[in-house]
């Protein structure tokens, strides 16, 4: 016991070290978690973590991750941009497949191993995103909501890959890596008939069930109850999912925030569990950052650098082009662009799955997470070239939401006013006395609803974090 809390604090030691350098090269902190692990990992001289403890804690941060993604899912977000984002995200997932299909080929790895492969490179990182459109003030903008609803549809795609890998690594065979193309369809159909019953129980049961539970939970004033329920859905349906109905612990917890998302206490369960949710979620990357072998960029750099093109330049460009050709600016194209050209947490929790399953080697494992690193680092870089690019064809100084393309509702206020951080159920109430008092005020949310319900009442509000100082000052 005293060598696991010895380890545990070892790995979050390491993840506040190299995440805040992370932050200080303003850096994404992925590179920070999945380098710490590098450093404690096998590959690395010095001290060598507990793998097996790591991992269980990582399967908890899956877990917790996606619940969080299923929380923040937005139908409406995703209807409103449907037209480019669905068929552009294809789009975008079958060439980077494709093309990582052909450098596995190349290599003479098996087909099934190619195409989880080139699957693993398809699928950008919504982490990554959100922190650069927030960074850049393109969240509220039509090109921050199609990158959004853009990164949804790849996210749907991979969710639906989280459960047909099975069914793919039960109809290979171990030896060649032949696909039996019987044992496959029969291995579908018990898949297909069990994630039926299983989003049919969710949709009748789940998603009267769960808001009832959090209601009644949240009627008794206690935050703690509240947070260890929401806790206990997550991990609940996330166990019984798996041990059920064959599904993965991954779509069982992406299920259970979906559902959650619908009731109107979804704003504070995101908000309560966000702590937890960080800190095993952080967990997760080092753990991977410990299964990855840097003598690989030195090994095959030619492997490494033609993984890091299609992540960087196959699957942008398509996108791109896409974007083009459904009537949308330049300026648009080149935001969907530079958002796409990365990869992240879906990316590593495939190559795990398609590591353990035996449908990818460690070798490929490796490229995913090199590709993962090199892009994560080069993106910012990117965001700020496109950014300068913009204001030199504007002639302005800096681009931002406001005066590029403003947000729809009143106009704001230049001076003497006040900024009210969030319009959920209290922030609402308290915008209604002060407009009572007549005091001009101005709303910040991350929520796109909550943002629409205050414009709805006349009240000037932005979309996004207000712990980014450049919201509070532009």
């Amino acid at each position: 016991v005293f060598l696991d809390i010895f380890v545990l604090a070892t790995l979050y030691t390491l993840r506040i070290i190299a995440g805040s350098a992370a932050q200080r090269f303003k850096l994404s902190p992925l590179v920070g978690y999945l380098i710490a692990g590098v450093i404690i990992g096998p590959f690395t001289p010095g001290f060598i973590a507990d793998q097996g403890l790591a991992n269980q804690l990582a399967e908890i941060g899956v877990i917790l991750l996606m619940f969080g993604v299923g929380l923040h899912f937005s139908v409406e977000d995703l209807m409103e941009v449907r037209k480019t984002a669905i068929p552009g995200a294809l789009a975008g997932i079958a060439t980077a497949t494709i093309l990582g299909w052909l450098l596995a080929w190349s290599m003479g790895w098996p087909p099934t191993q190619g195409f989880v492969f080139g699957l693993a490179l398809s699928v950008a990182s919504t982490v990554v995103l959100l922190r650069s459109l927030e960074e850049h003030r393109l969240l509220s903008t039509a090109r921050g909501k199609l990158a959004i609803g853009w990164v949804i549809v790849e996210d749907l795609v991979m969710v639906l890959a989280l459960v047909f890998l099975p069914v793919l690594a039960h109809s290979t065979s171990a030896g060649d890596g032949a696909l039996d193309i019987n044992a496959l369809l029969v291995s579908l159909a018990k898949t297909l008939g069990k994630l039926a019953v299983f989003v049919a129980l969710m949709l009748l049961v789940g998603r009267r069930a769960i808001p009832w539970i959090l209601e009644r939970v949240a009627g008794s004033g206690s935050r703690e109850l509240f947070t260890l329920s929401i806790l206990a859905i997550a991990l609940g349906v996330a166990f019984g999912s798996a041990n059920l109905f064959g599904v993965s612990f991954a779509l069982g917890a992406f299920f259970a925030g979906m559902l959650l998302n619908e009731s109107e206490l979804s704003h504070k369960a995101a908000a309560d569990t966000l702590p937890m949710r960080d800190a095993f979620a952080v967990l997760f990357f080092v753990s991977v950052g410990m299964l990855f072998n840097p003598s690989i960029i030195i090994e095959q750099p030619l492997q490494v650098i033609a993984t890091f093109l299609i992540i960087t330049v196959g699957k942008p460009l398509v996108a791109m082009l896409v974007v083009r050709l459904f009537g949308h600016p330049n300026a648009t194209s080149l935001t969907i662009g530079a958002s796409l050209a990365q990869i992240g947490e879906f990316s590593f929790i495939l190559a795990s799955l398609g590591v353990g399953m035996k449908l990818l080697p460690e070798e490929g494992r490796d490229l995913i997470l090199a590709g993962a690193l090199i892009s994560i680092v080069i993106n910012p870089m990117v965001f700020t070239a496109l950014g300068r690019w913009r204001s030199r064809a504007k002639g302005s100084v800096v681009e931002t939401s406001a005066s590029l393309e403003p947000l729809p509702g009143p106009a704001l206020p230049f001076e003497h006013h006040t900024i009210l951080i969030g319009y959920g159920r209290v922030g609402s109430h308290l915008a209604e006395l002060l407009q009572d008092r007549g005091v001009a005020l101005v709303v910040v949310d991350a929520s796109g609803d909550l943002v629409e319900q205050a414009h709805a009442k006349g009240i000037p509000a932005i979309r996004g974090n207000a712990a980014n100082a450049k919201i509070l000052k532009d």
